[in-house]
């Protein structure tokens, strides 16, 4: 279904500003482009052939008018065409209008195929170097498509009250495997990951797959960029053991779900295999099962189900994997404004 914002007539001064802000050549095309996939300035210059204090002077102009968006990863700043709002509406017109066929914008598409190719090669590259420490876990514990197919169906299935997911958010994206598992599925996605070197990775995977609705975000999962009931559903996958305080981690993955909406959380149960923690930086040893939970009620979220996944023939060497899913126990009324339908 349609926002009906999407709709709504939109004010004289938002359009002139607008088509003031996209009616020049280079600026045109940067609109295009941006429609493609997130850019930095660096990968700009090299498809449209201009300077860095040009292209930087023209996205000013085209972020002001809100046609395109900006977010920084470490050092870098990534830009993309705007999704929502009057920049955004009037961006996706204007995209509409244009003839995919045009020279320029075929050129400039070519040119954007060369700088994703070596994006694409810098993120093998880092995936490679760490390829042996990750395939040294993935051994210890119950195969990959295992734990997809078990976190689809806590998800999904209709047996644990599971609704349609718009939203979904996955905390600690790594290589973005969830989102790409789960994006024919949702209306929009968010990944976040405090490594931009594991952000490559999972730019990389989704312009693979061509999955144009989910973002990626370098951000702190104590901070999750995005107000207060933002999600349907929560991913929070193989990260607790990597942190500090996972308590505080999964108040924050409360924070921005909706009423009703759900968390789901995969991690090892307790093990005692001590050289991950040296050699993967581990700071826990998986989490009993009581442990979670208490967070989860912590956070004020209600339990729906528990279930472990243990490896072939694991006799206490293995990993096995705990998936626990718990669910905001606000109510959503329908057809009412979010602020005006959460019940307590």
């Amino acid at each position: 279904m349609s926002d009906p914002k999407s709709r709504q007539p939109l004010s004289f001064p938002a359009v002139l500003e607008s088509l003031k802000a996209a009616g020049e050549d280079t600026r045109l095309r940067l609109v295009a482009v941006l429609g493609e996939a997130e850019l930095t300035v660096s990968d700009l210059t090299e498809i449209l052939g201009q300077s860095q204090p040009r292209i930087s002077r023209h996205l000013k102009l085209l972020a002001e008018a809100g046609l395109v968006e900006r977010h920084r990863e470490a050092s870098w700043i990534f830009y993309r065409r705007a999704a929502d709002g009057p920049g955004g509406r009037i961006g996706a017109a204007l995209l509409d209008l244009l003839d995919r066929d045009d020279p320029v914008l075929v050129g400039d598409r070519a040119r954007l195929v060369a700088v994703r190719a070596a994006r694409a090669a810098a993120a093998q590259a880092y995936f490679t170097a760490h390829a042996r420490e990750w395939d040294e876990i993935r051994r210890l514990h119950v195969p990959e498509a295992a734990v997809e197919a078990a976190v689809r169906q806590a998800l999904f299935d209709s047996s644990l009250g599971a609704g349609p997911i718009r939203s979904l958010l996955d905390l600690g994206t790594g290589t973005g495997r969830m989102l790409e598992v789960f994006a024919p599925d949702i209306e929009r996605g968010m990944g976040i990951d405090l490594s931009p070197d594991m952000l490559g990775v999972a730019r990389t995977n989704l312009e693979r797959a061509g999955i144009r609705h989910c973002l990626l975000r370098q951000s702190d999962i104590y901070a999750v960029p995005a107000p207060r009931d933002s999600f349907d559903a929560v991913i929070v996958h193989q990260v607790l053991h990597y942190l500090d305080d996972g308590r505080r981690a999964l108040k924050e993955a409360a924070r921005v779900l909706r009423p009703g909406g759900r968390l789901l959380v995969v991690d090892f149960a307790p093990h005692g295999l001590e050289f991950l923690r040296d050699a993967h930086a581990h700071r826990h040893l998986g989490f009993p099962r009581e442990t979670v939970e208490g967070w989860l009620a912590d956070a004020g979220l209600d339990l729906v189900t528990f279930r472990t996944l243990a490896p072939d023939g694991a006799a206490g060497d293995g990993l096995i994997v705990s998936l626990w899913l718990a669910r905001d126990p606000r109510i959503l009324m329908a057809g009412a404004d979010l602020a005006d339908r959460e019940i307590a």
